[in-house]
């Protein structure tokens, strides 16, 4: 309540300011009028003074000019005066002015504010997000959501399938049949794990992963936890479930400079209302990881935003590499040497990807070159082998599809 009536305060002073001024221009208009009738006794004086022999003639002569002038200033004024501010059109004005600073101070928080949102501490609003934190819901609650929303969507309520060779979908369809019969086949499992992954059968994927976990034991690594986080927080379209982070303290705990870790705690941090924690994680990240890597990517995508949540003043640093400055060393050239020198190093990238691989930043750069060169084909070409190569890894799938988009190609 004490918030409204500041405001309320706040908006009357402010039409206060200015209305007075247009109901001031007919109390000015009263004052002209009085001045031209002292004006007038004045002249009058000065033929008396005349008459009397108190002036001389030169000197009712110039005292009458100079009154006179006087009168006639005074007399267009006061026309002016009521000829600009007649009182229904000054009354209209102010009722007007009042009804935009008052309507528009609404209108405008109303958009841009949070009406019968309270004024939280910090203290409470750390709890707050503490006690959401730890009332969330869980994976399975979260991959049941997901399905409910596609059901409503397009009456399905599951991923939709990638256009796949009818050998491949009878490959994967056969490994469902066979795997499950094998509780202990390792390397059927790890397959079962990759394929539902590279279909985009997320929760799937991340059942079959959690049995590879399992069955390796003390033996799974870092790499082999990560691939389960990726596949449970795209199962959760995003979401960042107890689970989850369940793993991801496990990680952090062995290594706590993993990126990978790091970049999923800021997007709890952020989905929880602490943007100040997601801000300072996601800026690390950018920091230390390579510029190829995908998180680093996917975190340059949402730091700046946590810090102007968090209220803090943040500038992304700009991406460097040898590709900038050969960029930039190209400048003086002309037309046809960048040209050539753009395709070459296209082309370059395009043969090292093919025989070495690499990470889904350099798949994404050459997707974009290929797009900006006009050759939407070898770019729609590139994203198909792309996205088989990183069909397990979400993070890698959201930095290539972006690309894709970009080059003008129709992801799906």
């Amino acid at each position: 309540m004490l918030f409204w009536i500041i405001c309320a305060i706040m908006a009357a002073v402010v039409a206060a300011l200015l209305l007075v001024p247009m109901f001031r221009g007919g109390k000015d208009a009263v004052a002209d009028a009085q001045d031209v009738a002292i004006y007038r006794d004045q002249l009058t004086e000065i033929d008396r003074d005349l008459a009397r022999g108190t002036l001389s003639p030169d000197e009712a002569e110039r005292t009458r000019t100079e009154v006179s002038r006087r009168l006639l200033a005074a007399d267009a004024a006061g026309k002016r005066s009521l000829t600009e501010a007649p009182a229904r059109a000054t009354t209209a004005m102010a009722v007007v002015a009042a009804a935009v600073v008052v309507g528009g101070a609404l209108w405008t928080y109303d958009r841009l504010g949070a009406p019968g949102y309270p004024d939280i501490p910090l203290a409470q609003r750390i709890a707050d997000s503490q006690t959401f934190r730890e009332g969330r819901m869980s994976q399975a609650q979260a991959e049941q959501a997901v399905a409910e929303a596609r059901l409503a969507a397009d009456g399905i309520g599951a991923a939709a399938t990638p256009d796949m060779p009818a050998d491949y979908l009878a490959m994967v369809e056969e490994l469902r049949q066979i795997v499950p019969t094998r509780p202990d086949d390792l390397r059927g499992w790890a397959l079962l794990a990759l394929h539902e992954a590279r279909l985009g059968q997320f929760g799937a994927a991340a059942r079959a992963q959690e049995r590879v976990l399992q069955l390796r034991g003390a033996d799974a690594t870092d790499e082999d936890r990560m691939a389960l986080v990726d596949r449970m927080v795209a199962a959760a379209e995003g979401f960042v479930s107890p689970e989850t982070e369940a793993i991801l303290r496990d990680v952090l705990g062995r290594d706590d400079t993993n990126l990978g870790a790091r970049y999923y705690y800021g997007l709890l941090y952020a989905q929880t209302d602490r943007p100040d924690l997601a801000f300072r994680l996601w800026r690390d990240v950018i920091n230390e990881g390579g510029r190829d890597d995908p998180y680093v990517q996917l975190a340059r995508v949402q730091v700046e935003d946590a810090a102007f949540r968090a209220g803090v003043e943040y500038s992304l640093p700009p991406e460097r590499g040898p590709d900038a400055d050969a960029m930039a060393a190209a400048r003086d050239m002309s037309a046809e040497d960048q040209q050539a020198m753009i395709e070459g190093m296209v082309a370059q990238l395009s043969d090292r990807l093919a025989t070495e691989g690499g990470t889904a930043d350099e798949w994404a750069r050459l997707i974009a070159a290929y797009g900006v060169l006009g050759d939407t084909e070898q770019a729609e070409a590139i994203w198909r082998e792309a996205r088989e190569v990183f069909a397990t890894s979400a993070p890698a799938m959201k930095v290539i599809s972006q690309a894709a988009e970009r080059a003008g190609i129709a992801v799906q």
